[in-house]
């Protein structure tokens, strides 16, 4: 196909601001296809990577992880999507450093894998808010050496008696791990700002505490008390957060945990998980990718079982405004995500 791609640039290790320019023609390959974007979500990884100069091994290149709008080609040997469908994306341009995989841009090429199709009543900007969270929740909850929950359904999720905790529960990650495990009939306890408890029990959490109290360690204790609880999805990874959840584990008695931080310290003597990476979702993980993206996700958007949260705060103006969407992320935002409507 012919299409007049531009992009928004890194230009080289922590350069800003991002300078838009020509982009090569995007063209779908072997299980991939092409999306002309209309909403692009921030990532903090997206203003970390141009402040500290990590990840990114080749310059110039195309940063972002999120994106929704139209796809506009289909490779060969991908039949669940086609030419026209309304998409979600998760951009995999991190773990390829092919500027054509990053998301901001016009049309990104994406692995298949982890794109779903969307339905007419979900916008493109509120749909960009999922794709990376997506991965990143699967990832730590139902890979096998983390907390290895069983896979979730789009009907009438069955108890499985067993409990979570999920550290961080306002997040975009945060927001997607407890509608999965819920979904997955699994009872979730979460902890958040004060300010935001009653949105992360209006996403399925069946207890939520303020991470600020005293309290917040027995609290969780007694929620679980009862159930097989399977341990600890950390979405801050902060070394706050890790010295009281880790206080969770040794009082149960049980309990594995998966953290956002690739590779967390403090962890005490005993307690067993890592780290993670939502990239995994596309080689090691990819019966991941096929049961979440492949089946649930579709699904459970279709039928209005799974919310696109949390919501976003929208700034208009395409490409241009990637660099202040990366500024305005790296200030602060709670329960929310920063998108760029193309």
């Amino acid at each position: 196909m012919t299409n007049q791609n531009q992009a928004a640039w890194i230009t080289e290790a922590r350069s800003r601001p991002l300078k838009v320019d020509a982009a090569p023609d995007a063209k779908a390959g072997p299980g991939e296809v092409v999306v002309k974007n209309a909403a692009i979500a921030i990532n903090p990884v997206d203003w970390k990577i141009q402040e500290w100069g990590i990840f990114v091994q080749k310059y110039p290149n195309v940063l972002g992880e999120d994106i929704a709008g139209e796809i506009v080609e289909v490779g060969s040997g991908v039949s669940h999507l086609k030419k026209g469908d309304r998409a979600i994306a998760h951009c995999i341009g991190l773990m390829t450093n092919d500027p054509k995989n990053g998301a901001f841009q016009l049309y990104t090429v994406c692995d298949a894998l982890t794109v779903s199709p969307i339905p007419s009543t979900l916008s493109f900007e509120r749909g960009a808010v999922l794709p990376l969270a997506i991965s990143t929740a699967a990832v730590g909850l139902f890979a096998k050496d983390r907390l290895a929950l069983p896979f979730p359904t789009t009907g009438a999720s069955k108890p499985t008696g067993k409990s979570v905790l999920i550290w961080g529960g306002s997040s975009s990650v945060g927001a997607t791990a407890i509608q999965l495990a819920v979904a997955a009939g699994v009872e979730v306890v979460t902890i958040a700002s004060k300010h935001n408890l009653d949105f992360v029990k209006s996403v399925g959490a069946n207890h939520a505490f303020d991470y600020r109290s005293s309290s917040v360690v027995d609290d969780i204790v007694a929620a679980v008390k009862g159930t097989d609880f399977a341990g600890v999805y950390d979405a801050i990874g902060s070394a706050d957060a890790i010295k009281l959840w880790s206080q969770v584990i040794q009082k149960v008695g049980a309990g594995t945990f998966a953290c956002t931080m690739p590779e967390p310290e403090g962890i005490p003597e005993g307690i067993k998980g890592g780290g993670i990476t939502a990239l995994t979702i596309n080689n090691k993980d990819k019966d991941i990718g096929q049961a979440i993206w492949g089946k649930f996700i579709p699904e459970a958007l279709a039928n209005g079982s799974f919310q696109a949260k949390p919501d976003p705060q929208v700034i208009t103006g395409g490409l241009s405004k990637i660099q202040e969407a990366c500024d305005v992320l790296k200030k602060g935002i709670s329960a929310g995500k920063v998108v760029v409507k193309v």
